[in-house]
């Protein structure tokens, strides 16, 4: 057994989501949303580099001793499945493990908006899952793919990096493949994808004007492509499509997105209201004729009013989300508060007053003189 299966089991048996191994400190676990050490040494370099080389392969040594990052996925003997990370800093080596249950999750278990699911009946367009590292994208497309593997039989093209959760196919027949492993690039995944009659394929990042372009491709030509980008908002990942392409291909973007785009969720994770778990909320853009002509017309400042008088088609503003997220008692009001966009209709739920803004009474006109009359 790797040394470094100790810490893991350690954090598989406390829940956490992610283990961290840094230089210099101890080991530390994610929980909740918040970094904690556990009680061990701070963890010297060539101990940490000793932890890390037993779980390479020779092929990984060698491109880390090039100086390159690596992602990949590591089976550990006691702790499970995880997602890892590893990089040089100016300490010495790190290394992130990003826990990946056993089971994978269903779209009732995760508590998304119904419109999620019916999402996945669509049999051509795009869908975009986004938002910031650490949110539970992939959580949520795999999610997603389970749901079309039990409901449809299809054929499911998985493009990830590295591959986290392990489907077994059901009613569909699921093939999962790993870039740097099975494929060069997501483009390149993509296009050979295209060949091998899919019905959905999944694009684990559109990090590149190449692989956009080949998603869009993919989904102009009868597919259903489900991908993700690291954007905190619906218009943001609208515009961060129309300003990865070439500026030539500007109009042809727009009407790619007008005409295939299906539907963006930009979720976070926000800590629940017992302090035991984290919920995603969602963001929710449904694509209609009215967010079609704003996206052709350069007007997506607009889109979100579209949005937030949308709930009939299942839209809503992340705003509106963590409203009902606290008036239902699901999540944490403090931690909302954090992420609302318009944060003075958050502030009576807050309890934490030191998060509210300051109100700076030197800078206050002085109170009108008291006049009498004898």
């Amino acid at each position: 057994m790797a040394r470094i299966d100790a810490f893991l089991k350690l954090g598989s048996q406390q829940g956490c989501s992610d283990v961290h191994l840094a230089v210099g400190v101890p080991p530390m676990l994610r929980m909740h949303g918040d970094l904690l050490p556990i009680k061990f040494r701070d963890v010297r370099a060539t101990e940490l580099e000793g932890y890390v080389t037993e779980i390479l392969t020779r092929s990984q040594a060698e491109l880390f001793a090039k100086g390159h990052d690596l992602d990949f996925s590591y089976v550990s003997g006691e702790g499970g499945r995880f997602r890892v990370n590893v990089y040089r800093k100016d300490t010495g080596v790190g290394a992130t493990f990003r826990a990946i249950p056993s089971e994978v999750p269903t779209l009732e278990k995760l508590a998304l908006p119904p419109i999620v699911a019916k999402l996945c009946d669509f049999h051509q367009g795009m869908v975009l899952v986004t938002g910031s590292t650490g949110t539970g994208k992939s959580t949520t497309l795999a999610a997603m793919i389970d749901y079309l593997n039990q409901t449809r039989k299809l054929n499911i093209v998985s493009l990830e990096d590295p591959i986290e959760f392990v489907h077994r196919s059901k009613n569909s027949q699921v093939i999962q493949r790993e870039l740097g492993t099975h494929i060069p690039s997501f483009a390149e995944g993509v296009r050979a994808a295209m060949r091998e009659d899919p019905d959905v394929i999944l694009v684990g990042e559109l990090r590149d004007a190449e692989t956009i372009s080949m998603a869009m491709t993919a989904a102009e030509t009868g597919h259903l492509v489900l991908g993700t980008l690291h954007t905190t908002s619906a218009v943001k990942t609208i515009d961060r499509i129309i300003d990865a392409l070439p500026v030539e291909e500007r109009e042809q973007t727009k009407s790619f997105l007008a005409q295939s785009l299906l539907a963006v969720v930009t979720q976070v994770l926000i800590k629940t209201a017992d302090a035991h778990g984290r919920k995603a909320v969602c963001e929710v853009l449904v694509m209609t004729k009215a967010i079609a002509k704003l996206i052709q017309t350069d007007q997506s400042h607009q889109i979100p009013t579209q949005l937030q008088m949308g709930r009939d088609l299942g839209m809503q503003l992340l705003d509106q989300a963590l409203l009902a997220a606290i008036t239902a008692r699901e999540v944490d009001p403090d931690d909302a508060y954090g992420y609302a966009i318009e944060k003075r209709a958050f502030q009576k739920y807050v309890t934490d007053t030191s998060m509210l803004p300051k109100v700076d009474l030197t800078s206050a006109p002085p109170p009108p003189a008291s006049t009498s009359t004898a």
